[in-house]
């Protein structure tokens, strides 16, 4: 299967850091690996109403809403899916998380086999903080990590950048220096924490 990437770009700032860092890590990308980027500012979910043990049975009908559709459909279609979301409040983005809480729904949406789908599959993440501890950002790559294991996905880790105003990371030469291989690291199948002992 031809590798195909999906940059699903979580920051409310157009082109901010993270987007920044993402696009120069994927510059490394061999000509043949299809990308598509999506800025989820531009294509605002729903609120997501979790109502699984509501005793509702209801179908998924993403036809119903474009935007549901197109992220589900450009989800189901990548092998590697890279959330970029800076570090907000010591985590994912709000886009980014409303994001994540979709694949919830989409668990459910007939036909669609999300999960057995993503299984395999390769989820990254790229991501800015204003702090110079990167151990700050643990959070969002704890969440990362563990929806990747729940998924049975494999996990790329993050690449991490420093930077506050605009254009900052593009100053930060050790997150540029490891933006041109973080893409060729081999990635392993996602573990939760206590299945590695960590």
């Amino acid at each position: 299967m031809t590798r195909r990437f999906l940059f699903v770009l979580g920051s409310a700032r157009l082109d901010g850091n993270t987007e920044l860092l993402a696009r120069r890590a994927a510059e490394q990308l061999p000509p043949d690996v299809e990308q598509e980027w999506i800025r989820l500012a531009d294509h605002p979910l729903p609120d997501f109403l979790d109502i699984r043990h509501d005793g509702i049975v209801r179908p998924v009908q993403p036809a119903d809403n474009d935007t549901v559709r197109q992220l589900l459909d450009a989800t189901l279609a990548a092998t590697d899916i890279v959330i970029a979301s800076p570090v907000y409040w010591y985590s994912l983005s709000g886009l980014t998380k409303r994001y994540l809480d979709y694949w919830s729904d989409w668990l459910r949406v007939p036909g669609a086999d999300f999960k057995a789908t993503m299984a395999d599959r390769t989820l990254w993440g790229v991501s800015v903080l204003a702090e110079e501890e990167e151990a700050v950002a643990d959070p969002l790559i704890g969440t990362l990590n563990n929806s990747a294991a729940y998924m049975k996905m494999r996990f790329g880790g993050v690449l991490l950048g420093n930077g506050s105003g605009r254009g900052d990371v593009l100053k930060d030469s050790r997150a540029l220096s490891r933006a041109k291989t973080f893409f060729a690291r081999e990635a392993d199948l996602a573990r939760f924490p206590h299945e590695t002992g960590d």
